[in-house]
């Protein structure tokens, strides 16, 4: 049996987050075929990288977990140091050195980790790093000996791809995992990976069997139909935008009674209406809970993956509205024939009504959303395109 290490930043049924999330998913459905070691840190959220573990071994379903210190949180001068240096790279001034303590500074800061692998290294027939904006996976890599797959997960092109530290290490490993086409293209551009093997998987969908609608409904004092989005609350994610769309939307259909809930930790301001409900932070019941009974579920960001909510959401059969600005987002619509997209207010407003007042389309989307699914997100299909690129990177 084929022994793997699988490195990421966090990990535990407490931590929060898609990268997470998507690592503690592929660690248990990897464990059920291989000898999985997780090497990840003591830190709970990814803010402060503060310590919050307490073992530094454990098992979780399954899964042998090593867990490290981080020396220090994330610098408090991090987005200064970020906005000097980028400044001299607009003037050709990229430096390994600045680079070196940039990366130090955003973390997780656990030289232990990295120690563990250049030990154990031999034991590994595969080191997987999983995210590619981190210390694990920067500091971690060029130890792995030419055994290092990594999934980058990479949303959208990043200014920080400029670094050379980036350029160099994205021609370092054996193999790539991508969870999109459009993820895969972007790569090649950016680095000129051509030469290494890859295989786009996307990512599976785990639906609780506690799913309750009318609980969560009752829990949160929700009395209309609602959309829904799920993911942080963030001007970064375009919720701000989201939420300005909403309004005017209601502005403008007085006689609409739909709802917005937003669901995730909530880091913009949201104005005190009745009409927009904020949940926060919730367990895996309120969050599948709450997106199973909204009528649509909204994507606003412009990404170059496709959210694990996103995939969990067509499981349940619910339509999408997305942003199509977004390639990836676009063309999952257009390829599932389970949602609408739009690119400014007025096709915003369009697609809503579209898809409020024909309960025939949304049922046609419910229907295709879950077929697509399905056919293209089955964990099964997922492990086995993990498995063809494992064996690729050992041989």
């Amino acid at each position: 049996m084929k022994r793997i290490a699988l490195v990421c930043t966090r990990y535990g049924t407490e931590v929060t987050g898609e990268e997470a999330r998507y690592a503690k998913q592929l660690a248990e459905k990897l464990a059920q075929r291989y000898e999985i070691d997780v090497l990840t840190t003591k830190a709970l959220d990814d803010k402060t990288w503060r310590n919050w573990y307490a073992r530094e071994n454990e098992i979780i379903k399954g899964v042998n977990v090593y867990r490290f210190r981080t020396e220090h949180e994330r610098a408090s001068n991090l987005d200064s140091y970020t906005r000097t240096y980028f400044e001299e790279c607009q003037n050709d001034k990229r430096s390994f050195g600045v680079e070196k303590i940039w990366i130090e500074k955003y973390g997780p800061f656990a030289p232990d980790c990295i120690r563990h692998i250049i030990r154990h290294r031999q034991e590994y027939d595969v080191i997987i790093f999983v995210g590619y904006k981190n210390y694990l996976t920067v500091v971690g890599m060029p130890e792995a000996e030419g055994k290092a797959v990594l999934v980058p997960l990479i949303r959208e092109e990043d200014p920080y791809f400029q670094f050379i530290t980036f350029q160099k290490m994205f021609r370092m490993p054996r193999g790539f995992i991508f969870l999109t086409d459009e993820e895969r293209i972007l790569v090649r551009r950016s680095f000129k990976t051509q030469g290494i093997p890859c295989e786009v998987v996307g990512t599976g969908a785990d639906i609780p069997d506690n799913v309750d609608v009318a609980a969560f409904y009752h829990k949160y004092h929700i009395r209309n139909r609602y959309i829904v989005y799920c993911g942080r609350v963030d001007e970064s994610k375009r919720c701000d935008e989201l939420v300005h769309y909403f309004m005017e939307y209601k502005r403008r259909n007085t006689k609409s009674n739909i709802n917005l809930v937003l669901i995730g930790e909530v880091r913009c301001n949201i104005p005190d209406r009745q009409d927009i409900i904020t949940v926060g932070f919730a367990s895996d019941t309120d969050k599948f809970s709450g997106i199973s009974g909204g009528e649509i579920f909204i994507m606003p960001q412009n990404q170059e993956n496709v959210p694990e909510m996103l995939v969990s959401a067509m499981a349940m059969g619910v339509p999408l509205l997305v942003n199509g600005a977004s390639d990836t987002l676009r063309r999952l619509c257009i390829n599932s024939n389970a949602g609408l997209y739009y690119e400014n207010f007025f096709e915003f407003e369009g697609a809503l009504d579209r898809m409020l007042e024909s309960e025939e389309l949304c049922h046609a989307m419910s229907k295709n959303a879950f077929r697509y699914v399905k056919q293209n997100y089955e964990w099964d299909s997922v492990v086995e395109k993990f498995i063809q690129l494992i064996n690729k990177a050992v041989e």
